[in-house]
């Protein structure tokens, strides 16, 4: 099978970072194919792997509750290092809490609500997430 490049940017998501780490997670071998694939991209096309701050945090409380320590380590250390990961600002944060306000959706995070905000500031088109609200914002899936 050809490997596809990547020359658009990626939005990393929890739900993705997480697959990564637990080989037991369901979509595991999903992520790790998507990621491989992504890695190759990089090297080929040098695109854009982004993230924020706060899908840091919520992955590193997930990851150290659900696999420990060891798993941070390697989405500190192996995983995080090669994407750009976007502070929020009191601004994007204030856009973010407006959007889903507006929405009034209670099973939707604020975590996400940055993500879509981020994602349409930046003109990302594309998430690396297992996360079904990333389609209903009218994002895509990883290529």
């Amino acid at each position: 099978m050809a490997v596809t490049r990547v020359t658009t940017p990626v939005f990393l998501d929890t739900s993705a970072f997480y697959a990564l780490l637990d080989a037991e997670q369901r979509f595991h071998d999903h992520a790790k194919r998507t990621w491989d694939r992504l890695l190759s991209g990089v090297r080929q096309a040098r695109p854009r792997l982004v993230t924020h701050h706060a899908v840091v945090v919520e992955a590193s409380v997930l990851t150290a509750r659900r696999l420990g320590m060891h798993a941070v380590r390697e989405l500190h250390n192996g995983l995080l290092p090669i994407a750009e990961i976007v502070w929020i600002d009191e601004k994007l944060h204030a856009r973010a809490t407006a959007a889903m306000f507006a929405a009034g959706r209670r099973n939707v995070s604020l975590v996400d609500w940055l993500s879509f905000e981020v994602m349409r500031e930046r003109r990302i088109r594309h998430a690396f997430t297992y996360d079904g609200d990333f389609a209903k914002q009218g994002f895509l899936p990883a290529p």
